[in-house]
C-alpha cells in the first residue's frame, strides 16, 4: 500500500518486526521525514490506556497514535536507526540521521524504558540484531544498546579423584 503525505511517498509493508514504514523517495541527512501524530492526552490518561503507540512529550502530556491513520506509528525500533525523534514545542517530528534511499524502512530507537519493557523480554528483531543472531548469549541476542546478562556460574569443580578422564601428562613431572 502506498500512501502520499505532502509531497513524499511512503509505503507500508511487512518487515522483521511486523508492519513497517518504507520510503519511495530519498531523504537527506537531517531532513524532516514525518510528524508523529495522534490524540493528545494527559500522562495519567496514557498510563490508564497503556499501549505501544504512546509517545510521551513531557511529564504531563503524551501522543496516542493508536489509530491506523497515524503513519509514524509504523516506524519500527532499531538499535542502529536511520532516523531520530525530535521534539519541537509540543510536537514530535522524525528526522533522517543519515541519507535514506528509496525502499529503506524507516527506524528509530524507541528509548531505554520502552526497550526494556517491551522489546528486551522477547528479543530485538531489528536488522542489526537479526544479522548478529549467531552471537547469542543464553538465548538473548546481543545488541549495541543492550548489555547481555552475566553468564551463569560455572559448575562446581569436581572433587579430586572423581574425574574419570585421565589427567594430562605434565612435561615437568619426574619420570
Amino acid at each position: 500500500m502506498t500512501v502520499v503525505i505532502g509531497n513524499r511517498n511512503f509505503r507500508l509493508r511487512r518487515s522483521g518486526s511486523g508492519l513497517g514504514l518504507y520510503v519511495n523517495e530519498p531523504f537527506r541527512a537531517g531532513e524532516r521525514v514525518i510528524e508523529y501524530t495522534g490524540e493528545r492526552i494527559s500522562s495519567e490518561e496514557a498510563d490508564r490506556r497503556g499501549g505501544r503507540y504512546l509517545f510521551h512529550v513531557d511529564a504531563e502530556h503524551a501522543i496516542d497514535a493508536s489509530g491506523r491513520e497515524h503513519l509514524a506509528r509504523y516506524i519500527n525500533h532499531a538499535c542502529r536507526p536511520n532516523c531520530e525523534a525530535r521534539q519541537v514545542g509540543q510536537r514530535i517530528f522524525i528526522y533522517a540521521r543519515r541519507a535514506i534511499e528509496p525502499g529503506e524502512e524507516l527506524t528509530y530507537h524507541y528509548g531505554g524504558v520502552y526497550f526494556r519493557a517491551f522489546i528486551a523480554p522477547v528479543g530485538c528483531c531489528c536488522v542489526t540484531c537479526t544479522r548478529r543472531a549467531e552471537r547469542r548469549v543464553m538465548g538473548m541476542i546481543i545488541c549495541p544498546t543492550v548489555i547481555a546478562p552475566p553468564p551463569p556460574p560455572s559448575p562446581a569443580p569436581r572433587a579430586a579423584g572423581n574425574d574419570r578422564r585421565a589427567a594430562p601428562a605434565r612435561a615437568d613431572r619426574a619420570r
